[in-house]
């Protein structure tokens, strides 16, 4: 081979060398985007839905921790999701009531004033005893500024857990539900309540309640609820925030916390939820229903192995 073409060849060699370099660099490249990590936010599903009242039957997004496969616990701390409760004071005085104030400061460390309205109401706050006792269904107001209060009276000595329940929007209208928890303690000599038996019938105000199904780790179970009164069913359910029923579930030891709403008409005189039990452990199940315009609360432990 002459010195000409053998120039020509290694000209025409690296040629080839570049491009196939290239081709291999573009391929890392184009790759598209990674997978978010088990922390990222969800650019759809529960993190971008609203639930205007009548909706189908939905646990509310919270935000916190899940189980390996089950429902999603919220309220296990005061911020998540760059949203942040911020009470003005958490002590109180045992039997005397008082206005309970607070904020949500969103990621930019301001007060959040916008709230979509979710069962009739911008936000649910639950209140409740770390022995499981003494559940409270509230509905604060919010002042101009983005502060919410709302009277409260905790009835005994000891630490108790509020729940701020809410979905938050944003200045694009995008909507964030959040369940943020906060302890409030009581002055006292604290004697806790051993959780009931677990137990399908409880009675309340006259009325009996008994449910049907068991829910599963990973896996969302039918939860039907159906009220009797001398024995008879009771017929006059009425809507209560927009639905025939509430059920707040909170687990015994962390109080992770799961709101769920039923399907939008009674189930052959049921309320029927739908529900997946975060984990194993025991819960106290806490089923909101109004007739005659009084809401009432049944109660019920439920142990899962």
């Amino acid at each position: 081979m002459d010195r000409g073409t053998l120039r020509l060849a290694l000209t025409v060699g690296a040629l080839v060398l570049s491009l196939l370099a290239g081709f291999a660099l573009g391929r890392v490249n184009a790759g598209g985007d990674p997978a978010p990590g088990p922390g990222a936010a969800p650019t759809s599903g529960v993190g971008a839905h609203t639930h205007p009242p009548g909706t189908g039957p939905h646990e509310h997004p919270t935000g916190a921790a899940a189980g390996p496969a089950g429902a999603e616990t919220g309220g296990l701390s005061v911020s998540a999701g760059g949203y942040t409760l911020v009470p003005a004071a958490t002590t109180f005085t045992a039997g005397r009531g008082r206005d309970f104030r607070f904020q949500v400061r969103g990621p930019d460390r301001r007060a959040v004033t916008g709230y979509a309205v979710v069962h009739e109401k911008p936000m649910h706050m639950i209140v409740v005893r770390r022995d499981l006792s003494g559940y409270q269904h509230l509905h604060p107001t919010m002042a101009p500024d983005g502060t919410w209060s709302v009277p409260l009276t905790l009835p005994s000595p000891g630490v108790w857990r509020a729940y701020a329940d809410f979905s938050a929007v944003d200045a694009t209208g995008g909507q964030h539900p959040s369940t943020l928890g906060v302890d409030l303690v009581v002055a006292g000599s604290y004697q806790p309540r051993p959780l009931p038996a677990p137990a399908r019938e409880a009675t309340v105000g006259g009325f009996t309640v008994t449910y049907e199904g068991t829910p599963q780790v990973g896996t969302s179970q039918p939860m039907l609820f159906r009220v009797f009164t001398g024995g008879n069913p009771v017929t006059t359910l009425e809507p209560y925030l927009g639905a025939y029923g509430h059920l707040v579930v909170v687990r015994e030891g962390d109080l992770g916390y799961v709101h769920v709403h039923p399907e939008p008409e009674p189930a052959g005189g049921a309320v029927k939820f739908w529900l997946a039990a975060p984990s194993p452990g025991s819960y106290r199940m806490y089923f909101d229903f109004q007739v005659s315009g009084a809401v009432r609360t049944a109660e019920f432990t439920l142990t899962m192995p």
